[in-house]
């Protein structure tokens, strides 16, 4: 897998996972609801551990800085 995420963006699904987990961690969120944004901030979190997102791919984006 060839890497086609930069910092920012890895910074940015990290946070909103975070901010995912705390809400339901204070029960902010629940239900249905909860387990969706879980899900979707699982999801966040490990694209950005491997500095690749499968959808970046299919539509052909990459906001990776190319190295000469």
């Amino acid at each position: 897998m060839k890497k086609n995420m930069n910092n920012t963006d890895k910074a940015i699904r990290i946070l909103i996972a975070v901010v995912v987990a705390l809400l339901y961690y204070f029960n902010i969120i629940e239900g249905t609801l909860a387990y969706v944004l879980m899900g979707i901030a699982i999801i966040l979190l490990i694209t950005s551990l491997i500095n690749f997102c499968p959808l970046y791919r299919v539509f052909g984006i990459s906001t990776c800085k190319i190295k000469s």
